[in-house]
């Protein structure tokens, strides 16, 4: 299956247990009029049905526009490492449904998801949910059957109307605030914070990732009376020496622990990491500093400025707004100083502010590829170039019908010491791994 669902027109009919997770997969685009219906009374009226008391999991809950995934990976890992076991919950996927949902660490298999899928369906009865809606539930119950003793759930999308928002969290997670989801959460930072901080609970303890979070986050905060740490104010980035570590390397320091925690730079947000990293101290005390870096040293994640191969590197990055694309920007320009170029290989949903990506990646992007893709929702490659106007600053964009060509074509006039850096949405990554002959992670 893709990346993401496209609402299919259909209605199918009821797959059994011994139908396939593809069937299954299918049936879930077919059940509720639109793709996207924010609300939580459909889904906590099945959740009362599928659990007569509350789940027995201690819930994490991480909302953010970029970085969830980098800190839902970081904190499932630490939690673990410090002798929890622990599910997760994550969206959208790469290459198979099934990496939306890992208990200790290992993916669902097609067996246990079409076996909750089914628990789902019995409990809903006439009670429609969306495909996000049904898969989250669906995790749910594995989590439950599994007896994992945390759970960590990422937000699809906002944080107060999301489904994952129906269970209460005992710590909370906002990686950052920005402009994404226009239609369904507002066009300013503001009234995304507020529907970001909707996560929070009264009194429960809180981590705000970022350096700079809107004034709606840190009102509901105090109102709600949570405990909210921060970068600059709870707790400290400091950068490394070189001789401790690569640039971009930062110390985390909170001066109630009175040590500090070494964060690499491994191609993921640091700022996620930190938070991660200042949840599981709050959850897990005992967990030492040195145990914390080894885990968060050798902690990657698909799609997320991931190397596929070298001469030329290949990174991909699943980075698909203005914000994402200025910290890639960013992460670029770090690089080590050499003769190669920065190639770059693009395709973006229609919904997406291709415009502000563009903007962001041109001072660091040598040469353009733009690609169309073939999928819900997909700009094609001469509707993308369209858009994008002169905004590149650059020669005359290659434009190709598809990823894969794309970057063929990319690699063709790449030299050794050259960058490809393949980006737009997780469709887009999907299709380069796949084209690089790279497994479902």
């Amino acid at each position: 299956m893709s990346p993401q669902n496209s609402y299919s027109a259909r209605r199918l009919p009821v797959p059994g247990v011994e139908a396939t997770l593809d069937q299954w997969l299918d049936y879930l685009e077919s059940i509720h009029p639109s793709e996207i219906d924010l609300g939580l009374d459909r889904v906590l009226l099945v959740l009362r049905r599928l659990f007569r008391r509350n789940p027995s999991g201690r819930i994490i809950t991480i909302a953010g526009t970029n970085g969830k995934g980098s800190a839902v990976a970081a904190l499932e890992r630490l939690l673990m490492a410090s002798g929890r076991s622990t599910g997760a919950y994550t969206s959208p996927h790469l290459q198979s449904y099934n990496e939306r949902v890992r208990i200790n660490g290992v993916d669902a298999s097609d067996d246990q998801l079409v076996r909750a899928f089914s628990r789902v369906e019995i409990a809903r009865c006439d009670t429609t949910l969306t495909y996000f809606e049904f898969g989250t539930l669906a995790a749910f119950v594995l989590f439950e059957e599994a007896g994992v003793e945390d759970w960590v759930l990422e937000v699809g999308l906002g944080g107060r109307l999301d489904a994952v928002n129906v269970l209460d969290p005992e710590l909370a997670i906002i990686t950052s605030v920005d402009i994404d989801h226009v239609a369904f959460l507002g066009d300013n930072r503001e009234v995304i914070g507020f529907e970001k901080a909707g996560i929070l609970r009264p009194g429960i303890p809180a981590v705000y990732a970022d350096i700079d979070p809107p004034s709606s986050v840190l009102q509901q905060t105090a109102a709600q009376k949570v405990q909210l740490e921060r970068p600059g104010k709870t707790y400290q980035l400091v950068p490394c020496g070189s001789e401790f570590a690569s640039v971009g390397s930062m110390w985390l320091e909170q001066a109630r622990y009175g040590d500090r925690v070494l964060l690499p730079d491994n191609g993921l947000p640091v700022h996620s990491l930190a938070a991660a990293v200042v949840a599981v101290r709050q959850l897990e005390p005992e967990l030492e500093p040195g145990a914390i870096e080894q885990v968060i040293a050798q902690l990657t994640l698909p799609g997320r400025y991931e190397v596929l191969q070298q001469q030329p590197k290949v990174v991909v990055d699943v980075g698909h707004n203005p914000h994402a694309a200025r910290w890639l920007a960013a992460r670029i320009g770090r690089r080590e100083s050499g003769p190669g170029r920065v190639v770059a290989v693009y395709a973006a949903l229609a919904d997406k502010d291709v415009e502000g990506v563009a903007g962001a990646m041109a001072s660091v992007v040598d040469e353009w590829h733009l690609a169309g893709l073939g999928v819900h929702r997909g700009l094609s490659g001469v509707e993308l170039v369209d858009r994008l106007g002169g905004l590149l600053r650059k020669p005359a964009a290659t434009v190709s019908d598809s990823v894969e060509v794309a970057l063929e074509n990319a690699l063709d006039g790449a030299g050794p010491e050259d960058m490809v850096i393949v980006f737009g949405s997780f469709y887009t990554v999907a299709q380069a791994r796949i084209a690089l002959g790279k497994a479902a992670s």
